[in-house]
């Protein structure tokens, strides 16, 4: 036994050997594979095709889990892609090794953009093949302890890492995607100016949006989903047609995609009713014509809002490239707010500069009486936050004094806000 060998049974063995699935339509190879792998002190489990394989991944599981596949992508029925491709829809961590006799740059590719650890070309040097089976056997006993500490600390959702399983962590995320209004109220006139359009997902591995949109990123699918967003509040507001406005917040992304600028798009018929929120943390120098895309936005019937103001760091630049009509006010600003004298004075500040610019400004998470009545005496137009009611279906109620708005009223455009505060 040579000295890799040597060092590969040693490694691969705890309790018991690490057991190995071959999946190779030609006979001869695949017991040629199980022999050279035998030799180095791994079990083996032989399959003729891609169904077999999957067969024996439902035998085996638990502490019987099988730690590594080695596969040949060329084979009847179901191919080694397709076969990966399966693994990685049924959540699996199993490193992947697939083999090949007709190599080519796009099949490599694609076979380590759907998750396999490696490559090989036939004739499959023993050595070689023997150094990745022990590669792979470490990295998926690494899988193994991160998924029991993952349970262990109570995080249900471990980022997958390849692309077949994020595919299909975003289908399942759009499939059950809805999305929760909560209202921006105007606390002189005690009624319901807007409600922001927040996304929500039942699928259990995405626990939050951000995660929705970190996987859309690596995927390059955010164009689609910040579309399909759109959609369902089309929809929503086609089918209720409520009086209040409706602010949407928009991914960098989003303000790449033509269809926002079109005069057929599904929101161009409900412009004058929508907020587009823009986050002060999006990185605009990357997109050309700010200006002119706002412009163009407007024009329809639209209205500008940056998000997140104190969070960013370009805040007079997005002044600058946005022109806003509405500045919403970071949350973090009105935590404590009632007790923390800076934070009194920056709200003040801001909120005297954006009246002076025409621009209306929302505190953003009042969650106590406290809030609200500093947040108000500090010059804020607009306040948003549990206090007056959690996001929820269309559309919550909200909570004045103890009491409940059951609907909304009349709508409150900008222009009447401005009015009423003057006066």
């Amino acid at each position: 036994m040579d000295t890799i060998t040597a060092v590969t049974a040693t490694e691969s063995t705890q309790d018991q050997p690490s057991k190995v699935l071959i999946v190779e339509d030609e006979q001869a190879l695949r017991l040629l594979y199980s022999e050279i792998l035998k030799t180095a002190g791994f079990q083996t489990v032989l399959a003729a095709s891609g169904h077999e394989a999957l067969d024996a991944l439902t035998v085996h599981h638990g502490d019987d889990e099988l730690a590594v596949i080695v596969s040949d992508i060329s084979m009847p029925g179901m191919d080694g892609m397709q076969l990966l491709r399966a693994v990685r829809e049924r959540g699996l961590h199993t490193p992947m090794i697939v083999v090949t006799g007709n190599p080519s740059i796009d099949s490599a590719a694609r076979a380590v953009e759907y998750g396999a650890m490696r490559y090989l070309v036939k004739p499959v040097v023993h050595t070689e093949l023997i150094d990745l089976v022990t590669r792979a056997v470490r990295l998926h006993r690494i899988a193994v302890l991160k998924q029991q500490a993952a349970t262990h600390l109570g995080i249900t959702a471990v980022e997958a890492g390849d692309r077949i399983g994020l595919e299909n962590r975003l289908l399942r995320g759009i499939d059950a995607l809805w999305m929760a209004y909560q209202p921006i109220v105007n606390p002189v006139r005690r009624e319901i100016f807007a409600f922001e359009a927040l996304v929500r997902t039942r699928e259990v591995s995405i626990p939050h949006p951000g995660v929705l949109f970190s996987i859309a990123e690596r995927l390059g699918c955010v164009p689609q989903v910040g579309r399909i967003i759109r959609e369902h509040i089309a929809k929503l507001l086609a089918e209720k047609q409520p009086e209040a406005d409706i602010f949407i917040n928009l991914h960098p992304h989003d303000l790449l995609e033509d269809d926002l600028y079109s005069s057929d798009s599904l929101l161009a018929p409900f412009a004058c009713q929508i907020v587009l929120e823009i986050t002060e943390r999006a990185a605009l120098d990357q997109i050309a014509d700010i200006p002119e895309r706002m412009h163009t936005l407007r024009r329809l019937g639209f209205r500008i809002a940056i998000d997140d103001l104190g969070a960013g760091y370009s805040g007079l630049n997005h002044f600058a490239l946005l022109s806003p009509d509405i500045v919403k006010l970071d949350r973090l600003l009105f935590t404590g707010i009632d007790q923390d004298p800076v934070k009194q004075k920056i709200v003040g500040a801001i909120s005297s500069l954006c009246k002076e610019m025409g621009a209306l400004t929302v505190a953003e998470g009042i969650e106590s009486a406290a809030d609200a009545a500093t947040a108000q005496k500090l010059g804020c137009d607009l306040l948003q936050g549990y206090f007056f009611a959690r996001p929820g279906p269309a559309f919550p109620e909200v909570k004045w004094m103890g009491r409940h708005l059951h609907s909304v009223d009349r709508r409150v455009n900008s222009r009447s806000l401005n009015q009423s505060a003057q006066r």
